[in-house]
């Protein structure tokens, strides 16, 4: 038998070939196999692990052995340690020891080494005082300005002053919470007078500054304008994985994000919107030529770049803000929609069949519409119920989950099977003249906790149209917000 080993020698033989794989002391193979063996090598092994081994019986002697080291080496527990203690500063030293103590830093002392005050050192009678003080006062929400006045250290006739002078520019309501008071206080010739107010100035709007200054003994206000930019900020984008970070991460406001959220959902479901579709976010925004930006509210929220198309704005009509779409039309109110577009007539109640033709209960109502018209779902619901039921021909059941229910009657056509989920305005069947009918009608019902009431105590789903001058006017400004360019602008973030 042959081996060819790392050197490339043929050995032969059992004996040969070991002898050849033997280790030589000194050769670089030898001090591998050592590193490996001392990487490999633990000290201290986890005694909580691999219990019984022999790793783990040399852990245990490793412990006891250093425990008996340490004990070996110990003083005894009879053996005091012994220590010094300072003895108490007197005299000079302790003086200077106490004027390097928190004492000077509470009297504004930082630096510097500080002695004690000797006999040379006098105490003043008198201390000048500084001819001028500048302060800043912030006008907290619930208080007053006369009261801030006060507090800051100016007169109470100054204060009724300066009050009577800024209510002719501005109320006080207008005055915003953190509204902050750059004040400057004059020389006063006796200590126990406040000082008499030399200067103030504040935002009194976000587009007015007002300045009260002395001339001699009076006061005297002047009213600073402020320039404003009313250009809307306008922000675009793709909708992404996340509507809402892709919209922050654009720029947008998070309150006009979660307005756009909020409005959009009104038409379309957010979750259907897929990430090729694009946001556009139009929010009022004013901008100050001092630079501050003050952003307002959503004024217009779109969607487009796919199947779902989306544009609403706010529209004031009859005293009330309603967002309308593209084409006029209001949002939807109610809890539940017509089932069918038809007159009522028939209502709820004690009634003479007109086939039976004796008086019982009607337990809904009839709506009368062309045969073959379409039939919809009120609101959201499980099919519980499709197919033939006695005198209402064909009939439709829906659970609407909770306690309600619905039920649809004399119908030409079944659109929906049992078990079935519909939403809010889908079409289900189709208006007909089965069963106990003398025409082309629907006979609808509503169950509450499985009885019948009458379907017209619930609100039907209703939708507001703009039309003529009114249409005219929205379409306009609609047109207006269009136009506004695409840009970010310098902004302050609202969170």
């Amino acid at each position: 038998m042959f081996l060819r080993n790392d050197h490339g020698l043929e050995l032969g033989g059992g004996a040969s070939a070991a002898s050849a794989f033997a280790v030589v002391p000194g050769t670089a193979l030898s001090t591998k196999l050592k590193r490996r063996v001392l990487a490999n090598l633990d000290l201290a092994p986890d005694l909580g692990a691999r219990i019984g081994s022999l790793t783990w019986y040399r852990g245990v002697a490793t412990c006891v052995g250093l425990c008996a080291l340490t004990f070996l080496m110990a003083p005894g527990f009879e053996t005091p340690i012994y220590g010094t203690v300072a003895p108490a500063l007197t005299g000079a030293e302790y003086d200077a020891a106490r004027a390097q103590a928190i004492a000077p830093l509470a009297k504004g002392g930082t630096t510097g080494y500080r002695v004690a005050a000797t006999r040379l050192v006098s105490p003043l009678t008198d201390t000048p005082e500084r001819p001028i003080i500048s302060l800043d006062a912030k006008l907290a929400s619930g208080d007053a300005l006369l009261s801030v006045l006060r507090r800051s250290g100016v007169g109470a006739t100054d204060a009724e002053q300066v009050g009577a002078l800024v209510t002719r520019a501005v109320s006080f309501d207008q005055i915003q919470p953190g509204t902050m008071l750059d004040i400057t206080l004059g020389r006063r010739t006796d200590k126990a007078q406040p000082r008499p107010l030399q200067n103030m100035a504040f935002r009194a709007r976000f587009d007015l500054k007002l300045e009260v200054a002395r001339t001699g003994n009076t006061l005297s206000l002047k009213q600073i304008p402020i320039a404003i930019d009313n250009t809307p900020l306008r922000v675009q984008g793709a909708i992404g994985s996340s509507l809402y970070r892709s919209a922050r991460a654009a720029g947008a406001p998070a309150k006009a994000v979660e307005s756009f959220i909020r409005t959009v959902a009104t038409r379309v479901s957010v979750s259907r919107l897929g990430s090729d579709c694009k946001f556009d976010i139009i929010v009022k925004q004013a901008r100050a030529a001092t630079g501050e930006v003050q952003l307002g509210n959503l004024l217009y929220a779109g969607v487009s770049g796919c199947d779902e198309k989306v544009q609403m704005m706010p529209w004031e009509s009859d005293g009330k803000i309603e967002w309308f779409d593209g084409l006029g039309k209001g949002s939807k109110t109610g809890m539940m929609t017509m089932p069918t577009n038809g007159r009522f007539s028939s209502a709820f109640g004690m009634r003479r069949h007109p086939i039976l033709g004796y008086t019982r209960m009607h337990r809904g109502v009839d709506i009368a519409a062309p045969y073959g018209t379409a039939v919809y779902a009120a609101t959201d619901g499980v099919v519980q119920f499709a197919g033939r039921s006695s005198g209402y021909g064909n009939f439709i059941k829906i659970n609407h989950g909770g306690a309600f229910g619905t039920g649809y009657g004399h119908l030409s056509r079944i659109l929906v099977r049992g078990g079935q989920s519909v939403r809010k305005g889908q079409v289900i069947g189709a208006v007909g003249n089965t069963g106990l009918s003398t025409g082309p009608h629907l006979h609808y019902e509503l169950y509450k906790n499985g009885v019948a009431v009458n379907p017209r105590s619930v609100s039907f789903t209703s939708m507001r149209q703009l039309t003529g001058n009114d249409l005219g006017a929205f379409r306009s400004k609609l047109s207006q917000l269009l136009a506004v360019p695409v840009g970010r602008g310098a902004q302050k973030d609202e969170d």
